[in-house]
């Protein structure tokens, strides 16, 4: 934590993971592990380093990122402090313990004559478009995969994804005075965000996913006009649908443009796209990896979370992957806090994890 990490991408003074990046990478080595640095954007480095086990065996990765979220109101965000059993700072809960904890586990896990090899992987970019772990599973491939992100002890085997939307109406720019000419865009984007509303609620009466609920949509950004006395001529509502396993960005950009309504002459033209969009994932409660962590874990509480995790990139890389990190509070807020006792915890379950896993 003292190490300050936060994305640049999210603001712009951070500094990136160069800096944490090259301190992960000289500890892993010292700790005798094989230790690459993976680099596609400059100075925005990941690190992955591979215990290599004795041969026959299956292969695990640990994952966590390195970045953060900036300071916001937080005091001394990056001296952290210990009180109570709980370490506070920017980071400590999310989610630089868990690094920790996965760094600690592969210096420990040397002494347990691992036939398979344990792969640590620190990434960056999470927090915005997680370009780290996108590129290293570019070079890196496992049997399973464990993301550290905090879950309370809990083991996490699902998650929501999500697709970012625009949608633009086109209009016609006129002076204020001549109706017979201008077509309003921003009046006409009002059916679309009426649609939305009504979408959310039938979403929300439509069928569950056992863990996950369903899926959301609403607005998030809107933009448009010049002036008080000109008809705009566009104007672009951004939207956030929020997607569980069975849903993806084809789905979602077909309920948009169901959404618009029929063209006819004299109306603002509509049209859809999606931005960005991110899986939902799953793995099955009864699948060989969740039944290997629930039994060193001591069969915690199975959970679904409804944010988005690098979780989902390794699922669909092949690479069954569930979730399972230490107990605290206050991610991207002013007062962050992760429980000690919890990470140590962590540590335990992590290499018992990797002996039950890679031999």
């Amino acid at each position: 934590m003292a190490i300050e990490s936060v994305n640049p991408d999210l603001v712009p003074s951070g500094s990136g993971e160069s800096a944490i990046a090259a301190f992960v990478a000289s500890w892993l080595r010292d700790a005798g592990l094989e230790v690459s640095v993976v680099e596609p954007v400059p100075g925005r480095p990941s690190v992955v380093g591979v215990l290599r086990g004795s041969g026959g065996g299956r292969s695990l990765m640990l994952n966590a990122h390195m970045d953060t979220v900036g300071a916001g109101g937080m005091t001394s965000a990056f001296s952290p402090s210990v009180r109570d059993g709980r370490v506070y700072g920017r980071g400590a809960y999310d989610m630089k313990a868990s690094l920790a904890a996965i760094m600690v586990a592969a210096r420990e896990a040397r002494s347990l004559g691992l036939k398979g090899d344990l792969i640590i992987t620190g990434v960056a970019d999470e927090e915005v478009a997680s370009l780290g772990t996108s590129a290293v599973l570019e070079q890196f491939r496992a049997d399973y995969g464990l993301v550290t992100e905090p879950t309370e002890l809990r083991l996490c085997i699902a998650h929501k994804g999500f697709v970012w939307l625009e949608v633009e109406t086109t209009g016609v720019a006129a002076h204020g005075s001549r109706s017979d000419l201008g077509v309003d865009a921003i009046a006409h984007m009002g059916p679309i965000l009426n649609g939305v509303l009504d979408l959310n609620r039938r979403l929300h009466e439509g069928p569950r996913h056992g863990l996950l609920g369903t899926g959301s949509i609403h607005a998030s950004l809107i933009e448009g006009g010049q002036e008080m006395s000109t008809y705009p001529a566009r104007c672009v509502a951004k939207l956030e649908r929020r997607t569980v396993p069975g849903e993806d960005g084809a789905s979602v950009l077909r309920e948009i443009e169901d959404l618009s309504p029929p063209h006819s002459p004299g109306r603002a033209r509509v049209g859809a796209r999606v931005v960005l969009e991110r899986p939902p994932s799953e793995v099955a409660p009864n699948h060989p990896l969740s039944r290997a962590v629930a039994q060193v874990a001591g069969d915690p509480v199975i959970i679904g979370v409804a944010y988005w995790m690098d979780m989902a990139l390794l699922n669909a890389a092949g690479i069954p992957c569930v979730a399972y990190g230490p107990e605290g509070e206050g991610e991207h807020a002013d007062v962050e806090w992760v429980d000690a006792a919890s990470v140590q915890k962590c540590v335990e379950v992590y290499l018992r994890a990797a002996e039950l896993l890679c031999n």
